[in-house]
């Protein structure tokens, strides 16, 4: 009976430690800033779109921009995927970032996909995430 259990035991480490959800972006891929008024002004009027095709889960999906540098003073809409190489604002205790005069404006109907959220897609735009 015991070596039954054993067993048992031994398969269900196994098949969770499997399941375990890696962080996609490497360690200090993520810049951090004191303020928000550390960051350049809004210039996504001025990009032109650029459809690129990123794998996420073995898909590839064709989203309209890759998001890399700062994460603030920014307008988006479409399909966005948000890459490891950031600059956002450093927080304390809870990552609020996107709501500490950050001026992101994700536009009704964007779908945002996180890569430091293992590719989690938002379909309410990042608000749901921070």
């Amino acid at each position: 009976m015991k070596l039954k259990n054993l067993w048992l035991l031994i398969l269900l480490v196994l098949l969770l430690s499997g399941c375990a959800s890696k962080n996609p972006c490497p360690e200090g891929s993520v810049t951090y800033l004191e303020s928000a008024d550390e960051f350049p002004p809004d210039t996504s009027s001025s990009l032109p779109p650029t459809k690129t095709d990123i794998e996420i889960r073995g898909k590839t999906i064709t989203v309209d921009r890759v998001i890399e540098g700062p994460l603030c003073n920014d307008t988006w809409e479409g399909t966005v995927y948000v890459a490891c190489d950031l600059t956002v604002q450093k927080w304390d205790i809870k990552p609020f970032f996107l709501s500490n005069g950050c001026n992101l404006e994700i536009k009704p109907g964007t779908v945002v996909y996180v890569a430091a959220h293992n590719n989690a897609a938002y379909y309410k735009g990042c608000t749901t995430c921070h």
